[in-house]
């Protein structure tokens, strides 16, 4: 994964943005891939390719834009090392995910869609992990977690810290 974590779009990035919109030439409704595309090659989307990827589409960068902040899923920003996304399902919320979450704004110190100020962590929620008969759930980068007490939730951090 290429990082860009400056705030100028790189030559680099700018090739990576520039590949993916060659691979998805002609395609119908191609906006949502490429920008899924981008994110997947550079962690998130830069604000400084959003025209080259508005220029492609015939789009106006207001409407790219727009569809970058619409989507949770999308960030503008980089992320920190370890993505933390707690779910915010019904079956979660009953179980103590709002509980879970403050806890963890309160032991990462950053707030929801913020990341820790060393870059460890981005703090998210997400809609329904499909874990639902162990809520609540969360998932810490890649790996789903059940039954996440904030006792569990800390030693989670732990770990993920001490394995960068």
């Amino acid at each position: 994964m290429i990082v860009d974590s400056s705030s100028s779009a790189t030559a680099e990035t700018l090739a990576t943005v520039r590949g993916v919109l060659e691979r998805r030439a002609g395609m119908p409704g191609a906006l949502l891939p490429i920008l899924h595309d981008v994110q997947d090659a550079l962690g998130y989307i830069p604000a400084r390719v959003v025209p080259e990827i508005a220029a492609a589409l015939g789009l106006s960068r207001a409407e790219v834009h727009g569809v970058v902040t619409y989507y949770h899923h999308f960030r503008a920003e980089p992320a920190g090392r370890h993505v933390v996304q707690i779910c915010g399902a019904e079956s979660c919320q009953a179980m103590g995910a709002d509980q879970l979450l403050a806890h963890a704004e309160q032991r990462l110190g950053c707030e929801l869609h913020g990341t820790t100020p060393d870059g460890a962590f981005t703090l998210e929620t997400v809609y329904c992990l499909g874990l639902c008969a162990n809520s609540p759930a969360m998932m810490l980068g890649d790996e789903p977690h059940a039954r996440v007490t904030p006792q569990v939730f800390d030693a989670l951090v732990a770990q993920a810290r001490s394995d960068s």
